[in-house]
């Protein structure tokens, strides 16, 4: 049988039991009755050991596509016209969804500016990025850059579902840590156990004080009187346990003080003779350009990545916020 995710099998258990029910309650329409029996030939492929394989060529079906949708029974390279269209008008739309979640461009909010490039492998991805203002509090900003574990369509949907609840505890007013806490609570509960996410949330006030919490994602850069301090990481990844404290740090930030966030698609970028990006390099190229705009300090770093990719294909999605104190 071809590689799966392991839960899927339970999952195609409790859809069964579900249009069961509704089938007993309702009365067995033709297309329940239909579902159910797509429902058990897929559970029949799991018994013969076929599932998860292409019925016209044989081999292994997408995994994401598998954890979406597990009744599928065809790869890519044979899906009929009809699907091949349905399937590019689906993650169109996907990727329409996804960018509308994405916040303004050259944002200026109590003092703050910022700025973002997001760069998806394909046409949807696994990182977010996110300015918030609550509506209990809107003198404060918070901001999110994260990444989920994986690529493709299964890593978007856990985006969006992760994306939505902080977006959602920040706007009742909780305390940082706690916001991290209980969306780490609701992330485990909702997905499986080889899932998780890195995240940085941060709480910035008029005042300047930054409060910083950061789930084992790549370290944030701030640059104040032309140096950088990479700021490590408070704790580890969401996900991985469903009862984990996030500690947060708090520092200040002067005028002119830059914060550069950014996901492992930038320093873990590779050229063409496998030679990594990396940390030092991307914090070189922000020192050079923290006297200018968020907007003109990222384009920097964009191109100065690209540059040294040079022709090698692109492996990630690609992330990076900068937020400056004016």
């Amino acid at each position: 049988m071809a590689t799966v995710p392991t839960d899927v099998h339970n999952q195609l258990l409790e859809r069964r039991a579900r249009v069961e029910a509704v089938a007993k309650e309702r009365g067995y329409a033709p297309q329940l009755e239909s579902l159910l029996l797509e429902i058990d030939r897929a559970i029949d492929r799991f018994t013969v050991g076929t599932f998860g394989r292409c019925e016209t060529c044989g081999d292994p079906i997408e995994a994401d596509r598998l954890q979406v949708e597990p009744l599928t029974r065809f790869c890519l390279d044979h899906l009929s016209s009809a699907q091949a269209r349905a399937l590019e008008q689906d993650l169109e739309l996907a990727s329409r969804v996804q960018r509308n979640l994405l916040p303004a461009p050259e944002t200026t909010v109590q003092g703050w500016q910022a700025d973002y490039h997001y760069e998806p492998l394909g046409a949807v991805s696994g990182d977010f990025v996110d300015l918030v203002r609550p509506s209990l509090d809107p003198g404060i900003l918070y901001f999110l850059l994260g990444d989920i574990a994986g690529k493709g369509v299964a890593a978007s949907m856990l985006m969006a579902h992760l994306h939505a609840s902080v977006r959602t505890l920040i706007d009742l007013g909780l305390p940082l840590p706690q916001v991290l806490e209980r969306a780490n609570r609701v992330f485990c509960e909702s997905t499986m156990a080889n899932h998780y996410a890195t995240l940085v949330c941060g709480r910035l006030s008029s005042d300047g004080e930054l409060e910083l919490c950061n789930a084992g994602h790549c370290q944030p850069l701030l640059i104040h009187d032309g140096r950088h301090t990479l700021l490590d990481p408070t704790t580890v990844p969401l996900g991985l346990f469903c009862v984990q404290e996030y500690p947060s740090i708090r520092t200040r930030m002067a005028h002119g003080d830059s914060l550069l966030l950014y996901t492992d698609g930038a320093t873990e970028t590779f050229d063409e003779n496998g030679r990594e990006y990396g940390v030092e390099r991307l914090s070189q190229v922000a020192l050079a350009h923290a006297a200018g705009s968020p907007h003109s300090l990222i384009g920097a770093c964009v191109k100065d990545v690209a540059a040294f990719r040079g022709r090698a294909p692109r492996t990630d999605d690609m992330t990076l916020m900068v937020i400056r104190r004016v």
